[in-house]
């Protein structure tokens, strides 16, 4: 197991999304965002599955055909899209994204750019949460208005950079 190298990871992703959520005024967020990466039902798969250059979640769907780290992680951290699908409300009774506070999809934001910049190191652009989402975008299950934020901020990072982003962010929708 590669626990060590898991642990300082995390670790590095945890601060980097800290640092990100102080920059906008998402102070507690910041804090506790990603703790339950630290129980034994997440930290230790994420040890066996351990591979440095994405998330060892990945790992276990490929070896188990799904993530126990992940259906614990993603029902428990409102920042996930994951955690906000529901069943609808009538007529329509299907599996639906539901509308996430908007504190959570910045949130969601930040984790995405922290963990582009995790996992691509040098490689990292302003572009790379963008490009990272647009390839698994017809997946996800996101309610329309979260989905709209998302993109904006994502597009608006690609095209504008974090400080004109993050000030954005800030002013106008915090």
């Amino acid at each position: 197991m590669k626990a060590w190298q898991h642990f300082k990871t995390i670790n590095h992703h945890k601060f980097l999304v800290m640092k990100e959520c102080f920059r906008v005024g998402l102070y507690w967020q910041g804090l506790v965002h990603d703790l339950s990466k630290y129980s034994p039902s997440e930290f230790l798969v994420g040890c066996k599955y351990y591979q440095g250059f994405q998330s060892p979640n990945n790992a276990e769907r490929q070896d188990k055909g799904y993530s126990s780290a992940w259906l614990h992680h993603k029902g428990r951290n409102k920042h996930h899209m994951e955690y906000w699908i529901d069943y609808g409300l009538e007529p329509d009774r299907s599996i639906t994204g539901m509308p996430m506070p908007t504190k959570y999809v910045v949130e969601m934001f930040l984790d995405r750019v922290a963990a582009s910049k995790n996992y691509q190191k040098e490689a990292y652009t302003d572009a790379s949460a963008l490009i990272y989402y647009e390839n698994g975008k017809q997946y996800h299950i996101l309610h329309e208005q979260s989905r709209q934020l998302l993109e904006l901020l994502l597009h608006m990072l690609a095209e504008k950079g974090e400080e004109e982003t993050y000030r954005y962010i800030k002013e106008e929708i915090l």
